[in-house]
């Protein structure tokens, strides 16, 4: 922005204020490979909004911000694809920059349950055609042709019967003074250019070469380390502890308590923060604690397993229903029953966790992370604190890794909590053990499945009941009402059985738990497809022939599983010592199927 520049209007200035102060924060850039500070992100070259995502200066320069933070799973492609497409510019034109979740981008600045580009397809295409719209627009009225005489090819303006041309950056400043247009023409998927095409992704470079920064590599000036040591008994409470030996290695400045915010699941625990993170780690060892272990120690995998198993005696709440389940097995000539488990896991990203936060005067805090949802970050810690979300500034890196781990910011909670209490920045990073020992975990879900077969061995009875708590660690759930989550898919599947009964039992635990990749449907279409399975076998009929024995309508799923029998020659026999399986499952909008063979 050129301040000595007298002619900016208010519209101009609430625009390049806008841009300059909140949008341009400290984000990723393909171009830069990494981070650029606020002061790199402001020039004297004007920049033009034509919407919160698409920003061109007067050079040409055109920048797009991806408000899905980047995982691994190419949303730092991906989402700026869809704007870019319906623009007509080049991804290798572009410089792609992430949002931190200020308000202006919406709600949706996060990456989680497959819905990145699910959510976004539409609505960023047209924020695309707007612009371009937009252009086509102002140049016609600086040529004074009809705008139907102009057409957009890489980032320039076209007048077809002179020839005439105007790039971007010549038409940005009028363009962004034309009222956007509310229902933009969109481009025929034939045509695209970018989209469904194969296009080097602009993060690969920096990550292969080492120079993509993530949140373990931020740095601050001043900055000191901390390390908590928590309880390993999980639901304990801090009775006291003893930092005198802590206090004596080298480096150590400070020993302070902190609180870990899970949503409800609240532990304490005792953090060493030190000049660096070696000393940290040390003085932790160092550490001498008192626990109040509230009787968890006894607390076993095998007896929480049996009370899962239990629990499925219960009737649960019905997510679906048709027919009359329970007559109909009854009734059946062919019953079979089984019990699947999935255990709790660990997410265990390559980057740990990890937050540098600085508590400053007047109440404001700025992070550097990796997370996956800015947005509940800057809520979360502004709820927490008592303070505004504007006090609360976060600066995105590229995250190694979420998972669904990331979704949950307890270790911000911990960093911000340390840096307000030693009037310094804290760099608080989890070691490995730390995240595989304290979660948050994969729920342990049970499934109870029954099936019954009429004397035919047509599949004319099928019950899945999931047995597990909720992702929100609830303990006074309604057990009358089903939760979606927790039954992800299963009432979503297309196979047709006249009599149908899908139930989820909660059972409470004490532990604290996430969503983990896909969320429950990497453990349900495992149970739903293996009794599948099952029910095949006792019919004495081939597995796949069996699916679509109970598809005789039209659906994606019959068209895969055909699909799946002749790209996988499934009817050719296989050699000694070989079988092959075939599984199918609908969840989050899409459907994906598998054969797989193994030998011996």
């Amino acid at each position: 922005m050129n301040t000595n520049n007298n002619n900016i209007n208010r519209r101009n200035f609430i625009r390049l204020t806008g841009i300059t102060g909140a949008g341009l924060v400290m984000g990723l850039s393909a171009k830069a490979n990494g981070i650029e500070s606020v002061e790199n992100l402001t020039s004297a070259i004007e920049s033009f909004e034509l919407s919160p995502f698409v920003v061109i200066e007067k050079t040409g320069q055109i920048t797009i911000f991806n408000s899905k933070p980047e995982i691994g799973q190419g949303t730092f492609q991906s989402i700026p694809a869809l704007i870019a497409e319906e623009l007509e510019v080049s991804l290798n034109k572009v410089t792609i920059k992430q949002t931190t979740g200020e308000k202006k981008y919406g709600p949706g600045q996060s990456a989680g349950g497959s819905a990145s580009v699910r959510t976004s397809y539409m609505n960023l295409r047209k924020v695309g055609a707007s612009a371009k719209e937009m252009l086509l627009k102002a140049a016609s009225q600086q040529w004074n042709v009809p705008v139907e005489e102009c057409y957009a090819e890489e980032a320039q303006i076209f007048h077809k019967p002179s020839g005439k041309k105007l790039s971007y950056g010549e038409l940005a400043e009028a363009a962004s003074k034309i009222e956007v247009p509310k229902s933009p023409k969109l481009k025929d998927p034939k045509d695209f250019k970018i989209l469904g095409k194969s296009v080097q992704r602009p993060d690969i470079p920096s990550k292969v070469n080492g120079t993509a920064k993530f949140g373990i590599d931020a740095t601050v000036p001043g900055m000191v380390y901390a390390s908590i040591e928590r309880c390993a008994v999980l639901g304990s409470k801090l009775v006291s502890f003893d930092a005198t030996a802590a206090k004596k290695v080298k480096g150590v400045i400070a020993v302070e308590t902190c609180e870990r915010i899970h949503g409800v699941y609240k532990t304490e625990g005792v953090a060493v923060i030190a000049e660096n993170y070696w000393a940290a780690v040390q003085g932790r060892k160092a550490l001498v604690i008192k626990w109040d272990n509230q009787g968890f120690e006894n607390f076993n995998s095998k007896d929480y397993e049996q009370r899962l198993r239990a629990a499925a005696k219960e009737e649960g709440a019905i997510d679906h229903q048709q027919g009359n389940f329970d007559k109909a097995f009854a009734e059946a000539p062919t019953k079979i029953e089984a019990f699947y488990e999935t255990p709790m896991v660990s997410h265990s990203p390559i980057e740990p966790m990890n937050c540098l936060a600085s508590w400053k005067e007047g109440n404001n805090v700025e992070i550097w992370t990796s997370t996956q949802v800015p947005g509940r970050v800057i809520s979360d810690i502004a709820k927490a604190h008592s303070i505004t979300q504007e006090q609360v500034k976060v600066n995105m890196f590229f995250n190694g890794g979420g998972f669904g781990r990331r979704l949950y910011p307890d270790y911000v909670h911990e960093a911000v909590q340390l840096s307000k209490k030693i009037s310094k920045p804290v760099k608080l990073i989890w070691t490995r053990e730390d995240d595989t020992k304290q979660g948050p975990f994969r729920p342990l879900t049970y499934s109870a499945l029954k099936g019954g077969l009429d004397a035919n061995g047509k599949a004319n009875a099928f019950q899945h009941k999931v047995i597990a708590p909720t992702l929100d660690m609830e303990k006074n759930y309604d057990k009358t009402k089903t939760n979606g989550t927790m039954t992800e898919g299963i009432s979503e599947q297309k196979y047709e059985i006249e009599h149908m009964k899908n139930v989820y039992v909660h059972d409470y635990v004490h532990l604290p738990l996430a969503a983990w990749r896909a969320v429950t449907s990497t453990t349900l279409a495992f149970s739903h497809e293996c009794f599948i399975d099952e029910m095949s076998v006792a019919a004495k009929k081939d597995p796949l022939d069996f699916r679509l024995s109970m598809l005789t309508k039209d659906s994606d799923t019959k068209n895969v599983l055909n699909k799946l029998k002749e790209v996988s020659n499934w009817d050719k026999k296989l050699p000694a010592g070989w079988g092959r399986g075939v599984a199918q499952y609908q969840f989050f909008a899409g459907l994906g199927g598998f054969v797989i063979e193994v030998s011996k």
